[in-house]
């Protein structure tokens, strides 16, 4: 299957539709079953990473299951990612994102910017559609406040 860059960015902006629209299925279904999602950001204090999460599919899918069940911050995230590198290796794209993640007030409606960082994507590209294998959010943000338990 010959894929082009276009394909892989606009698959990574799709993923960051189905978030956005906290359309947790949709976003699901555009992952592989062996998909992998972590969070991490470097401590200067301490000089290392710190891995804030580290899940599979069904650890994920077991996550979002549990989001009602959580005092979570009801205020909408919009992510806006911007695809830096796209690497092609057979059937796979290792894909370089930047992201920010911007929250909008419900009350009054201001928007403030919420995380800063990039998505480190690996895309599988056979089987005639693109799904993502595995996320690392590698965030310079670390501070997110409270209730913040939605999938970045």
């Amino acid at each position: 299957m010959t894929v082009d860059r276009t394909e892989v960015e606009e698959f990574v902006y799709e993923t960051c539709l189905r978030l956005d629209e906290k359309d947790w299925q949709g976003f699901l279904d555009l992952c592989d079953p062996g998909f992998n999602y972590k969070v991490t950001a470097y401590a200067p204090e301490i000089r290392a990473e710190m891995t804030w999460l580290d899940r599979d599919r069904g650890e994920v899918e077991e996550f979002i299951g549990m989001l009602p069940k959580h005092n979570t911050d009801p205020n909408p995230l919009t992510r806006h990612a911007q695809v830096w590198k796209v690497k092609v290796d057979g059937d796979r794209a290792a894909v370089v994102s930047s992201l920010q993640i911007y929250r909008t007030a419900l009350n009054g409606g201001a928007t403030e910017l919420f995380a800063v960082g990039k998505y480190f994507d690996t895309v599988g590209l056979d089987g005639g559609r693109p799904r993502l294998l595995a996320r690392h959010v590698k965030l310079d943000t670390r501070d997110l406040g409270w209730g913040t338990h939605l999938p970045l």
